[in-house]
């Protein structure tokens, strides 16, 4: 049996979607039911719905075989796993954001403070630019940083841009795409190849029909 480590939202949707496109049955799973263990019908997946930025960890340490989970994630995380596939869904961009006059003027200021759900990602970043910034970890609306002076900008994931918009923000750098990938224990891989490489596989074929 092979295990799926699913982040909880729209992931697990469109990752369920595409597992009934190869045939396997998630009936169960898509009752709503509150379970967070489940069982494909023909006994051969198990999957483990986990809260997004879980996943990693469950994949890592060999819990799960296969984990789905968004790029920013995997990024933050920095785990040891094989990233395999681009799901090609869920699609957005991690950015710099905050008011339009950063833009002109520059966030290259001595003292700047960053208000961010990824400090790991906005560390690196700002580090790989030769620049030292001052971290403020939130769990919220990190937009409200600049708007409450809590920061001097943002690193965020931005889909459309509204919320930024609305707020007077504004994206002043984009760090990377982000979408769905699916990664896998690097145990796993070697022991467990054959199952393994059959979804993937599988996958695959069904992402480059939909493109072509």
């Amino acid at each position: 049996m092979i295990t799926i480590a699913l982040a909880k939202g729209r992931l697990a949707e469109k990752t369920l979607d595409l597992l009934e496109q190869l045939g396997i049955s998630c009936s169960e799973i898509r009752t709503g039911s509150r379970k967070l263990i489940f069982t494909t019908d023909d006994g051969t997946i198990r999957i483990i719905m986990v809260k997004p930025s879980d996943v990693p960890a469950y994949v890592e340490y060999g819990t799960a075989d296969i984990g789905i989970a968004g790029k920013d994630t995997l990024m933050e995380e920095g785990r040891s796993l094989y990233e395999m596939l681009d799901l090609k869904f869920g699609g957005c961009r991690l950015v710099v954001a905050g008011f339009p006059d950063k833009k002109h003027s520059g966030i290259t200021q001595s003292h700047i403070r960053v208000a961010t759900k990824y400090p790991n990602i906005t560390r690196s970043y700002f580090s790989g630019k030769g620049e030292t910034v001052e971290i403020i970890k939130l769990n919220g609306s990190v937009e409200l940083g600049p708007l409450t002076g809590l920061s001097d900008v943002i690193v965020d994931i931005v889909e459309s841009g509204r919320t930024l918009a609305e707020n007077g923000l504004e994206v002043l750098e984009e760090i990377c795409p982000v979408s769905a990938r699916l990664v896998v224990n690097q145990v796993s891989l070697k022991t467990r190849n054959d199952e393994i490489k059959r979804i993937i596989d599988g996958l695959r074929e069904l992402l480059e029909g939909k493109e072509s």
